[in-house]
């Protein structure tokens, strides 16, 4: 039995022309700062590569054309299935001025595409390669401070395959601050159960799959308390096990250990 991702937005996506202004974060000793991670969740896909040309973020008080602040222009192509079990990718870091702000701002280029069973599909994107993806999520950046955010694509419900075999981009992205994010981490065994591993946080399903080692991390979750749902692949061989009450501290990461999987 397999399950698939099944993440939420957190913040509003939608889509626009990136024709908008935009402005060079100023050099000042009193600015705060901002980084953002890129992560996935697993998919059956071989791989998505997605160009990724510009990162943006919109200061609160200024007008939709106005107020953008180029948090990283240099263009960076993303597997985003290698992005998985704690792995991340570095979308931007860089200096801000302190100020409330509502948007952020990735600008899809071209040459993005996907294998999937080992062919080659150019990735359509929403109104041409000049779109932008905006993802609503208002922060705070304060003089001195860092400030961290996890963005989280969720492939299964982003690439969506037309009925003539086309493969479009429809993202679907979670964002979550990493100052209240905690991690899940463990080993599963033996190794030839592979299972997913999933759980559930309100409406969202965070999963992820064990690596060749047996290792699986649960990234960006809030704190609180977990039930964690190992299910193998081959569901005849192995049982299901589900850990209760696994603890998640904001900053931290819970070790729940090495489990080793039942035979039926």
């Amino acid at each position: 039995m397999k399950i698939r991702v099944l993440s939420v937005i957190i913040g509003f996506l939608v889509l626009v022309s990136c024709s908008d202004q935009t402005t060079n974060i100023p050099a000042d000793e009193q600015n705060g700062s901002i980084k953002l991670y890129l992560v996935d969740s697993p998919s059956q896909l071989d791989s998505v590569i997605i160009c990724v040309t510009r990162v943006e973020v919109h200061k609160s008080g200024s007008d939709s054309t106005s107020g953008w602040f180029i948090i990283n222009d240099s263009t960076g192509y993303f597997d985003l299935l290698l992005l998985t079990n704690g792995a991340s990718a570095v979308l931007g870091d860089t200096s801000l001025t302190p100020g409330k702000y509502t948007q952020i701002r990735l600008i899809i280029g071209e040459g993005s595409y996907v294998i999937d069973q080992g062919v080659k599909h150019d990735l359509e994107i929403p109104s041409g390669s000049q779109t932008g993806l905006k993802l609503t999520h208002q922060f705070t950046i304060e003089s001195g401070k860092l400030y961290e955010l996890i963005l989280d694509f969720n492939v299964d419900k982003s690439i969506i395959i037309t009925g003539n075999g086309k493969y479009k981009l429809k993202p679907t992205i979670r964002v979550m601050p990493m100052v209240i994010s905690g991690s899940i981490s463990g080993q599963v065994l033996p190794l030839d159960a592979q299972p997913t591993i999933w759980t559930v946080y309100g409406t969202d399903t965070i999963t992820t799959y064990t690596d060749l080692q047996g290792f699986f991390k649960l990234i960006a979750l809030y704190q609180g308390s977990y039930d964690v749902n190992i299910i193998p692949a081959d569901t005849m061989m192995y049982r299901d096990t589900v850990l209760t009450n696994v603890q998640v501290v904001a900053n931290q990461e819970t070790d729940i250990g090495t489990v080793m999987l039942q035979p039926k």
